[in-house]
């Protein structure tokens, strides 16, 4: 296992099951894109142009979803997130995480949808392409669900590829995309864990949000761009966040001086 701390952001080379089972610290929301289930892989592997120019599909080198999985990211947002428990699936997988989500006791909200307006078509003209992806939403925290949108639909659109895609992961997810879910359903601040952190795209959007995160990522080739994607936001994080001023107190102390001495005290 390898560990890096980047700013905000710690990230964690590991299997994300062993480390969310062992994971003591508290969270205040998790949001994370988990691979998707046997069939989808197989339906949402990108192309690839062989011999002769013929066209097949490249095999994505991490394992598809199951049970297990599923059940070790409801147990720890049940143990240990304070807020929104957001995961990515396909349509027909709904309702499996819903199963998963309601068996921890966590509040399960909405399926939202993101829509791709550049999604490839469906070329041989048998039927319609899927032009969106799924995510659900959770509550994890006590009392009433709170975010920032107001009553503002579950759609989200955004292109697959933009100018802002990194391209080293197969099913890395819009910069952008992440950026309006955080802004959405996070404060300044918050702790976000993502424990399949890909090439780091959670991690880029909560840096340049003013946000803390923890990534946990199995792959070490994906544990090694996630480092540098974030290192990269790290650097130019005061193009996206206007520098807060210090809280202080009365005498013009920083507070957080004076909570450490009433601490020490005790």
């Amino acid at each position: 296992m390898r560990s890096t701390v980047i700013g905000s952001c710690e990230i964690i080379q590991g299997d994300s099951i062993k480390l969310m089972r062992e994971m003591q610290l508290e969270v205040d929301h998790m949001i994370f894109d988990p691979p998707y289930d046997e069939e989808a892989h197989v339906q949402y592997r990108p192309r690839r142009r062989g011999k002769g120019g013929a066209e097949d599909r490249q095999q994505l080198d991490f394992s598809s979803i199951d049970a297990r999985t599923a059940q070790a990211c409801c147990e720890t947002a049940a143990r240990l997130c304070r807020g929104w428990f957001i995961t990515f699936c396909q349509t027909e997988m709904v309702s499996f995480w819903r199963d998963h989500i309601e068996a921890e006791r966590l509040k399960y909200k909405t399926p939202c949808v993101w829509v791709k307006p550049d999604a490839t078509p469906k070329f041989n003209g048998q039927g319609p392409a899927i032009g969106y992806e799924s995510f659900v939403t959770a509550w994890a925290g006590e009392g009433y669900a709170r975010w920032n949108a107001g009553g503002k639909r579950g759609v989200y659109t955004h292109l697959t590829n933009s100018s802002t895609r990194h391209g080293a992961h197969p099913t890395e997810k819009p910069l952008g995309l992440m950026r309006e879910l955080v802004q959405d359903f996070t404060e300044q601040g918050q702790t976000i864990l993502d424990p399949f952190a890909g090439s780091g795209t959670t991690g880029v959007a909560a840096m340049q949000l003013g946000r803390k995160c923890i990534l946990i990522e199995k792959n070490p080739e994906y544990f090694d761009i996630c480092c540098q994607r974030v290192q990269d936001a790290a650097r130019n994080v005061d193009l996206f966040i206007p520098q807060a001023k210090p809280k202080q107190d009365d005498m013009g102390f920083p507070r957080e001086r004076i909570e450490r001495t009433k601490t020490s005290a005790a």
